[in-house]
């Protein structure tokens, strides 16, 4: 009996778990068993090198499933930019003159994968407004008379619907319109009729028809990447400047690219954004929506950024008496924003001189647009347009550059309506006062900045408001 009872203690103390495992153990033992701990999964990491609009580079160490959009977001905090969701990565090709703005959705491994040894290729990090703009504006990608919906959908459809008939109805709709196209091994392009379906991409054999029979594929669009063309007609030798291609994922060469071009802007910017949506479908929808997810859950298609709390809390204040009262009135708040502005204004064009005393120095006032970040010294025509470009054509992207053809005056490059165009900045001289003016002296500032700030908050003579800037960053 005393032997069971001490048995049953022994199992009775055995049964209680060990506290300090390792006390008890020997140090050349396992405190806990392999097959209880946690499995880690190595993420492999790689090296890639970033460019900049002024051919700068980076080079960054990042794991080998980093998606666009993270790491662009990598890039902002590293260069302590300030996210305005425009943030955008670029692939470029440099020898066949190609570029894409790669979705935020992509892994950039991939799009590496499918360079060519022989390729010249870059990642570039940059701004570019028009990515999502056709969420919030439909009306400009997609023209009447570029689409044709079904039976079951040829009911009167408001503008706001399109999206919804692009990302959610089985009924995708048609797009068509000539184009041009390089002819297969051939330098001959050849205007024809084009139809954009789900199924793909076709052409019609016989003028404007869209009979079956008449109806020959081009291509599709699931193992090919969709290529803006940077050149116009010097590589590809395309008849207008408005040129894109379809390349595939694995290419061998520059006859696997199917070359296409259009007759404006308006009609290259359509196809190109319907590619998208039938590629991608609602994964746009989800990349444009995310950060707005991410701030204040989930939003309508057209809603438009919230202000943020510090915004909201600001009130107008008078401190002009012995004591500070809150201004109330909307009218009043403005007129004494105006006069501030007014007041900061003529303050600024003062500076002080070696003996602190306040003079006015015009030499400093004409040259100090040159330190503002849209202000591009001495480029092209040509140049302005392409930066403008690559920038998105959004309603109100601009830049202000030298003028060629006269030495003494600006130019301001404005892109509206689809197109870039051109205003010159005339300098004039009054009562020993030099001014600048966009219109024939009606309305005068006393440098480039100030007449800046005022078309960004005035229309003026401008189709458009001054909005976002081209600014050659660095990463």
């Amino acid at each position: 009996n005393r032997r069971k009872k001490k048995d049953a203690n022994i199992l009775e103390i055995s049964s209680i778990p060990n506290p300090f495992p390792e006390l008890c153990c020997s140090p050349f033992a396992s405190v806990l068993s392999a097959s209880l701990l946690p499995k880690v999964t190595s993420r492999k990491k790689q090296v890639i090198k970033v460019y900049s609009e002024d051919d700068t580079s980076r080079a960054l160490e990042v794991p080998s499933d980093i998606t666009a959009r993270d790491l662009c977001q990598l890039l902002i905090l590293k260069n302590h930019y300030i996210d305005d969701h425009s943030w955008t990565l670029f692939e470029q090709l440099t020898h066949r003159g190609l570029g894409r703005a790669i979705e935020d959705h992509e892994l950039v491994m991939e799009v590496q994968s499918n360079w060519g040894v022989e390729e010249e290729s870059r990642l570039y990090f940059r701004k570019y407004y028009a990515k999502y703009e056709f969420f919030k504006n439909p009306v400009s990608f997609f023209p009447d008379h570029m689409m044709s919906f079904s039976s079951e959908t040829s009911a009167a459809i408001s503008h706001s619907g399109i999206l919804q008939i692009f990302l959610n109805s089985s009924t995708y709709p048609e797009i068509h319109g000539f184009l041009h196209a390089k002819e297969q091994g051939k330098k001959s392009w050849k205007k024809m009729y084009f139809l954009l379906r789900r199924s793909g991409l076709y052409f019609s054999t016989k003028g404007t028809s869209k009979e079956p029979r008449h109806l020959q594929f081009f291509c599709e669009f699931s193992n090919s990447d969709m290529y803006m063309s940077l050149t116009g007609k010097k590589i590809s030798g395309s008849p207008t400047n408005y040129g894109f291609c379809f390349k595939p994922n694995k290419s061998g060469g520059t006859r696997d690219v199917k070359q296409l071009c259009a007759d404006d802007e308006q009609s290259r910017t359509c196809w190109m954004t319907a590619v998208r949506l039938l590629k991608y479908g609602m994964q746009l929808y989800q990349n444009y929506m995310q950060p707005y997810q991410v701030r204040s859950g989930c939003s309508p298609l057209n809603m438009t950024p919230m202000r943020s709390i510090s915004e909201n809390s600001l009130v107008a204040m008078d401190f002009s008496g012995h004591r500070s009262r809150i201004i109330e009135n909307p009218t009043e708040a403005l007129s004494v924003a105006v006069e501030e502005g007014l007041a900061w204004r003529r303050r600024g064009c003062l500076r002080l001189n070696s003996h602190g005393s306040p003079t006015a120095m015009p030499n400093i006032g004409m040259s100090i647009h040159r330190s503002q970040s849209w202000f591009h010294h001495k480029i092209s025509r040509d140049e302005a347009q392409r930066l403008i470009l690559q920038h998105g054509l959004v309603d109100g992207v601009f830049l202000v550059r030298d003028s060629q053809s006269n030495p003494k005056t600006f130019v301001l490059s404005l892109s509206h309506g689809l197109k870039i165009k051109h205003f010159q900045i005339v300098p004039l001289e009054d009562d020993g006062k030099l001014f600048y003016t966009l219109d024939d002296g009606h309305t005068r500032f006393t440098d480039l900045i100030q007449l800046v700030e005022f078309y960004q908050l005035n229309k003026g003579v401008l189709p458009c408001k001054l909005k976002h800037y081209c600014a050659r960053i660095a990463v």
